[in-house]
Order: C-alpha cells, then sequence, then structure tokens
C-alpha cells in the first residue's frame, strides 16, 4: 500500500498513529452493526504476537501464528461473533480464504496478514454473506478506509458493552491499543482479542521483548471467570513511519497502554458491576504471587461477596489455603487488607465493620495480602459474580 497518512473516521478525536488507516463493515455475523474490521499499515512494518494456549485453539489463530512467525504483519482483520472454532478443514479454508480477499484489498503478502475471530464456538462462518462483503470493499478500495479506532473496537464487540482504546506517546511516537474481551476470559499467554498500532521505529526482538513483558504483567493477570479463551490474540504492529524510539521507555509506555486496557476489560466483564483489584507481596517469587492471587480473584466465593458488599474475609483465607502445594505459606505470617483495614490476623473493631462495607460497595474494591515470605508481589485483575453474568451465559446460543 502507499498512502500518505491515516485517515480518521469523521468525528472520531481519537485516530490512529502516522501510516495507520482502517476499515469497519457489516459482513452478517451479527443481526445489525459492524461486525468485520482491518487495520492497515500504508508501508512495512515490523510486528510481534502472542496467542492463547488451548488446545482447542480456531484456525484464526493456527494461521495466525505461522503469519506472525516472520514478524513482518502489516494488517489485522478481525470477526465478531462467531470464533470459527471446532469447524474442521472448512474452517481453515474459510479462514484462508477471508485472509487472502484482504491481502488481496491491501496489496499485500497473505502472510502480512493476522485474523481474529471470536463468539460462538462450533458455528461455520456465514460465507455466503462474509465473501459478497468483501467484493464489495474491495470495490470501494481505499476509500473505504475511513474508521478510527472507537469504530474498530466497537465492531469487535461480542458481548462487551463498550469499545476499549488507549493511546500513550513516546517521542515523537504514538501507541494506540484496541481490545475486546469480557467473558471466557482467564487468558494463559494472552487474553481476548488486543491489537497495538504504533508508529514508532523498533528492532522486532525490541517489540517481541515489550509485548510479552507487558502481556505477562497485565492482560495474563486477568481473569473474569477462569476460563481460558479458544481464541485469544495479542498483537502489536510497528511501522517505524515516526522514527526511533528508546526502547526502554517504549516497554513502559506499551506496558502502561496494555495495564489501561486490562482495567477497562475487568471491569466491563460480563454481569460486573465492579473492578476487583486482588495484590499479593511477600511473596516467595512472582509466580508464587501471581497464583495466590489467581485464587483469590477467580473464587465465587470472593466474587459474590465483592457483588454484595460482605466483608467477609475468612473467604479470602479459604482462597489463600487452597494453594496446598505453596507449604512455605503459614497462617500466622499472612496478613490481609481489604482497603487499608487490616482484617486479619488483627479482627476489626464492630466499629469498624461499616466503614468495611463502605469500602465494598465502591465500583473499585482493593484486597491486599502479605505472604511475609520474601519480596515477589504481583497485582491481578477482575471483577465481582453477579447474577447478570448468568444470565449473559445461559442465554449465549439461544
Amino acid at each position: 500500500m502507499t498512502h500518505d497518512h491515516a485517515l480518521p473516521h469523521t468525528g472520531d478525536t481519537l485516530t490512529w498513529p502516522t501510516g495507520f488507516l482502517a476499515y469497519t463493515g457489516h459482513g452478517g455475523l451479527r443481526e445489525e452493526g459492524d461486525d468485520i474490521s482491518i487495520v492497515a499499515s500504508d508501508r512495512p512494518a515490523v510486528s510481534a504476537a502472542v496467542f492463547t494456549q488451548s488446545l482447542f485453539a480456531g484456525p484464526a489463530v493456527v494461521l495466525s501464528r505461522r503469519h506472525a512467525a516472520g514478524r513482518s504483519l502489516s494488517a489485522v482483520t478481525t470477526l465478531a461473533q462467531n470464533a470459527n472454532v471446532a469447524t474442521g478443514r472448512q474452517g481453515e479454508e474459510n479462514a484462508a480464504e477471508i485472509v487472502r480477499r484482504v491481502a488481496g484489498i491491501l496489496g499485500v503478502p497473505e502472510g502480512d496478514v493476522l485474523i481474529g475471530s471470536t463468539g460462538v464456538i462450533g458455528r461455520p462462518l456465514p460465507m455466503t454473506t462474509i465473501l459478497p462483503h468483501f467484493d464489495r470493499t474491495a470495490e470501494r478500495g481505499i476509500a473505504a478506509f475511513t474508521a478510527g479506532p472507537r469504530d474498530v473496537a466497537r465492531a469487535m464487540m461480542t458481548t462487551d458493552t463498550r469499545p476499549k482504546t488507549a493511546v500513550r506517546t513516546v517521542g515523537r511516537a504514538r501507541i494506540v491499543g484496541v481490545a475486546k474481551g469480557v467473558g471466557m476470559l482467564e487468558p494463559n499467554m494472552a487474553t481476548m482479542l488486543a491489537y497495538v498500532f504504533t508508529d514508532a521505529e523498533l528492532a522486532p526482538a525490541d517489540l517481541d521483548a515489550a509485548l510479552r513483558g507487558a502481556v505477562d504483567r497485565t492482560f495474563n493477570c486477568l481473569s473474569v471467570d477462569t476460563d481460558t479463551s479458544t481464541s485469544d490474540t495479542v498483537a502489536v504492529i510497528a511501522n517505524g513511519a515516526a522514527g526511533a524510539v528508546d526502547p526502554v521507555l517504549f516497554a513502559e509506555a506499551l506496558a502502561d497502554l496494555c495495564l489501561e486496557l486490562t482495567l477497562q476489560l475487568a471491569s466491563d466483564g460480563e454481569g460486573a458491576t465492579k473492578l476487583l483489584r486482588v495484590t499479593v507481596g511477600g511473596a516467595r517469587d512472582h509466580a508464587q504471587a501471581k497464583r495466590v492471587a489467581k485464587s483469590v480473584v477467580n473464587s465465587p466465593l470472593v466474587k459474590t461477596a465483592v457483588h454484595g458488599a460482605d466483608p467477609n474475609w475468612g473467604r479470602v483465607l479459604m482462597a489463600i489455603g487452597k494453594n496446598t502445594d505453596d507449604t512455605d505459606i503459614h497462617p500466622d505470617a499472612v496478613t490481609v487488607k481489604f482497603g487499608d483495614i487490616e482484617v486479619y490476623p488483627e479482627e476489626p473493631e464492630a466499629d469498624t465493620l461499616g466503614k468495611l462495607v463502605d469500602l465494598m460497595r465502591r465500583d473499585e474494591v482493593d484486597i491486599a495480602i502479605t505472604l511475609g515470605l520474601g519480596g515477589g508481589e504481583a497485582t491481578v485483575y477482575g471483577c465481582d459474580l453477579s447474577a447478570g453474568y448468568i444470565r449473559v451465559n445461559a442465554d449465549y446460543t439461544t
């Protein structure tokens, strides 16, 4: 592609970094609204990506893994509402055909295109509506690429209630991220769909290291319901249009952007009414801290207590104690706080219970645990468990 600049969507104040442009449209995957998106660089780019480790990874993930290995992705296309998982050989052929169509529209090699597909598992893609849609898009050409980041984030949504975007700057370069995912969400190497686009110039190895470091401490510290998706993908594309940047500063900015997206995803978890943040310090190492924090944030009993503003710290102790392989954790060395109020081992006075309930009623609830073992620490992010989560998932396909 040889275009001079990205085209902002009319009325959208958030625009792409230099050299990126995007398209969204309705391809018949859902009843109404845009459900297909393409974001592309108008010049060669370098990339990095991580994917789900699910044994049922979908054709989009399998194909994208191969393409991402070349570290030269320049475009991402996403299909919402249908995961195209467990669809056999036909699903593989459909994913490959969509990539061919997108590559043809953009005039780039097929290996430069990443594909994401998320939604219902086990249903074939409606190719009878998707392919004509791409034909019409090809006829319009570059004139169709007028979408902004929020348009793309909105077109990616399934059960999300709002689009998720974030932006950072490093020197003259900008970093823009879009993400979706609020259920079937506890990552294993990546999480949901999150794409980051930047006009910074970076070596592929520096970009890869920055992404993996960011994912480990943000998206991989997120859990809504303990379930790892078959379609999780996180990718970053850098086209260098703004010139070179300090790799360390870029990595810091990327991690900060990914954390903002992580918090947006946690806050919008299916049926969520509160953000739950659990921090574990004083652990043997980071891995132990993260493991214990995840056991708390994933506990249905803790999550329902948070939903009901019930300061039942006994459930937190339970969640710590079920890490039975961590035999170096001793109850007499552990402390637990809700907000800034210690609840264990010093049980709050009766007149403090009202303050605890007020803390639990906030939109963001913090639980802090110290294990008294070493310097390891980790913070994980999740949400409360409400009747809304059950309703969304009980009725998901019917």
